[in-house]
């Protein structure tokens, strides 16, 4: 594989320390001005991603390829983000990959809907659903800067009144009510599919299980990840005092098709 040039209009993960990190746009005659000097962008344009370069304080940063976890971490919120502990064992459980069609709901910042589309595409498609406008405009900015808007249809609607797309391979909710939404999803989903729910809080998972369980899905499970980062200093390392701890419920359920009554 050839080695990727930064080129003029390229995002680069511009990198000083892991708290201090920039998502910017490679431009010939701008500078990009932080607290450690200004850096002049068409420097960039031709050299190879990971390149190091100095500030005009002889500060040292590093232009790195920005990846998926960049971009989700980079959004424009209005809302709060999915985190990449959850939407990591969201790609994971509920099982999708190139090719899949999907429906989320609500759509949010558009953080989730990027992760499910960098790895559905090139041939799988995800409908996500938004009731309010700006929250729909905002995503669709921060996935086209990811490059990912290709793979997304943005729905204004309500999903909880009903899903108009069938035979997916997977529902994504992050909503108040997801039991609202499990009699629509049995239907979309295609057999064995899978049903995901993100529940800040443990009332929201136990209506969602119920809801679920009436309507006949297997496999369900409710987890909760915790991410914690490491100290690595010789005779120092221990973990960080701060850690991102609770942000919600995961539950997962796949669909069993219902008997036919016998004639």
């Amino acid at each position: 594989m050839m080695t990727e040039l930064i080129a003029e209009g390229d995002d680069i993960f511009l990198y000083l320390d892991r708290r201090r990190t920039y998502l910017v746009k490679v431009e010939a005659d701008k500078s990009f001005h932080t607290h450690k000097g200004y850096i002049q962008l068409g420097d960039l344009i031709g050299k190879e991603y990971g390149t190091r370069i100095a500030s005009s304080m002889d500060i040292e940063f590093v232009a790195l390829k920005p990846n998926i976890r960049d971009y989700i971490f980079k959004t424009n919120r209005r809302t709060q983000i999915s985190y990449p502990k959850d939407i990591s064992l969201i790609i994971m459980f509920s099982g999708i990959g190139p090719g899949s069609r999907v429906v989320e709901a609500g759509t949010g910042t558009g953080a989730l809907t990027s992760a499910i589309a960098h790895y559905i595409k090139p041939a799988g498609r995800v409908y996500t659903y938004e009731v309010r406008q700006e929250f729909a405009k905002n995503a669709k900015k921060n996935l086209e800067r990811a490059k990912l808007l290709e793979y997304v249809e943005l729905k204004e609607g309500d999903v909880t009144e009903g899903i108009e797309e069938k035979d997916l391979d997977a529902v994504i909710l992050d909503m108040a009510t997801p039991w609202l939404v499990v009699p629509h999803a049995y239907t979309a989903l295609k057999g064995s599919g899978v049903l995901v729910s993100f529940s800040p809080t443990i009332d929201q998972v136990v209506k969602a299980v119920e809801a679920l369980t009436d309507y006949g899905f297997v496999g369900i499970e409710t987890v909760e990840t915790l991410m914690r980062f490491m100290q690595v200093v010789r005779g120092k390392t221990r973990p960080q005092t701060v850690m991102t701890g609770h942000t919600g419920y995961l539950t997962f359920a796949r669909k069993a098709i219902k008997l036919e009554p016998d004639c």
